[in-house]
């Protein structure tokens, strides 16, 4: 029921402290101490710009990446920004005031089981909604594009 509640009212809360302290926090961030990414992605069908805040899962591996977690408050179907994200890999993240261009792919076998066993120390709703949507929740790790280019 508390899923259901805040996947109404918290995008709303976490746009309006984001504008409030020029993209420093969001109220998810300032209410839990979580760290959050205001992440604009191109909309698979439309071509439009998209925003939305997701909880970052850190990547220990590129300590400028993070992992976010598709599990759309543990509905039976993944979010929009996950089928973005799977036909226009480039986003831009703003965290923390500061605004990157991140190229994201979706977690391999071998990061999957650490992506998720990271999120569920990170956050307690995750098992909820793993448990919830009766699916493999689908996990998308984000690297700087610098990063990703030099490797290339």
């Amino acid at each position: 029921m508390g899923a259901k509640i805040f996947s109404r009212i918290l995008p709303y809360g976490d746009n309006a402290v984001f504008r409030l302290t020029n993209g420093r926090q969001t109220l998810t961030s300032w209410l839990s101490g979580l760290r959050v990414v205001m992440l604009t992605t191109t909309g698979a069908k439309s071509g439009e710009p998209r925003t939305v805040p997701l909880v970052c899962i850190p990547h220990t591996a590129v300590p400028a990446g993070f992992a976010i977690i598709a599990s759309n408050w543990g509905n039976k179907r993944p979010p929009a920004w996950y089928f973005n994200l799977r036909a226009n890999p480039r986003a831009v993240g703003v965290m923390g005031g500061i605004s990157q261009t991140y190229v994201a792919h979706e977690a391999t076998a071998e990061e999957y089981d650490h992506f998720w066993a990271t999120a569920e120390a990170t956050y307690i709703g995750f098992p909820r909604y793993k448990e919830r949507a009766g699916r493999l929740i689908p996990i998308m790790v984000l690297e700087p594009a610098t990063a990703v280019s030099d490797t290339l």
